[in-house]
């Protein structure tokens, strides 16, 4: 990542900590924002979310409207930083948010080791659309555990996103949904030189709850991606599941494992899945257009994660 300019763009968040220190927080009217340690001592309630006192990590608590995206930020600056984090996000009953979140390291080389592990929380009624974007140097690792609450009547839209991955990716989210809510959940993620895997259960458990789960693993130079991908229905509900790889490089593997698991007879399951490679046509019409063959696989991998 190159730092030169991005300090004036860091002081836009709402939360950022660089390593192990909180370099800032903006607060708004209507929303609360703490490190976690300090949420832990100042609200009681906090203590149902963490199993102990957190070391580091972000609270957010949204009790009123915001016209504008909450910004999030953790970086990583120094050699062999090793970030262990506590993160809960609280979205009130009826409220709309706009969620960013950046989780970067700013060199390459740094073997760092980043792991977050967090709790979103959405009221009844509640609407969260929540971009989680992470780019890492080539030596890193990288762990991030996310539990999604989804209560009666609330609404989520997730998009994760890693085009600059990591050496190890771990990537476990669990999305759980009550009655009549709904949640549309995108992963992205590209894979060069790295050990990617994505675990991900999205639990239907309340009546006409409904999710759509949705992979994109693009496998270029010595790659390894493995995607399992599971829907349970407990409920009277609807669910569908849609992974797709795409293998660029002959040294790369991918393996997408998708489960449906019905606990309930008036539940509807589906799912599609395919890996597939770069058609030769589609490779050769863009060449024949003036770009070059590293010009055209680009393209056609850029289209390929954008559907």
């Amino acid at each position: 990542m190159d730092m030169r300019n991005v300090e004036n763009a860091f002081k836009k968040f709402n939360f950022w900590q660089r390593d192990h220190k909180v370099l800032q927080i903006l607060k708004e009217k209507g929303i609360e924002i703490f490190p976690s340690p300090k949420a832990w001592e100042k609200f009681d309630f906090v203590k149902i979310f963490f199993e102990k006192k957190p070391k580091e990590g972000y609270f957010i608590w949204v009790k009123r409207k915001v016209d504008f995206p909450l910004l999030t930020c953790i970086t990583i600056s120094r050699e062999k930083i090793s970030q262990n984090l506590r993160n809960l996000l609280i979205v009130e009953k009826g409220i709309k948010v706009k969620a960013k979140v950046l989780c970067a390291a700013e060199k390459e080389n740094l073997k760092a080791n980043h792991i977050a592990k967090g709790k979103i929380v959405l009221k009844a009624g509640a609407f969260l659309e929540y971009f989680h974007i992470h780019k890492w140097g080539k030596r890193d690792a990288v762990n991030p555990d996310y539990e999604f609450i989804l209560e009666k009547n609330a609404k989520l839209i997730y998009n994760y996103q890693n085009l600059l991955p990591p050496e190890n990716l771990l990537v476990r989210t669990i999305f759980h949904l009550k009655e009549n809510s709904s949640a549309n959940v995108n992963f992205v993620v590209s894979g060069t030189d790295s050990n990617i895997k994505i675990q991900d259960t999205l639990i239907l458990e309340g009546k006409n709850s409904q999710g759509i789960l949705k992979i994109r693993a693009l496998g270029k130079k010595n790659s390894k991606i493995l995607g399992q991908s599971m829907i349970l229905a407990k409920a009277p509900s609807k669910g569908h599941l849609d992974c797709q790889g795409l293998l660029v490089d002959d040294h790369s593997k991918i393996s997408l494992i998708p489960i449906l698991f019905c606990e309930n007879k008036k539940a509807q399951l589906t799912h599609e899945a395919s890996i597939g490679k770069i058609s030769e046509e589609e490779l050769t019409y863009l060449r024949m257009r003036g770009l070059s063959e590293k010009e055209a696989i680009d393209l056609i991998c850029s289209g390929f994660l954008k559907t």
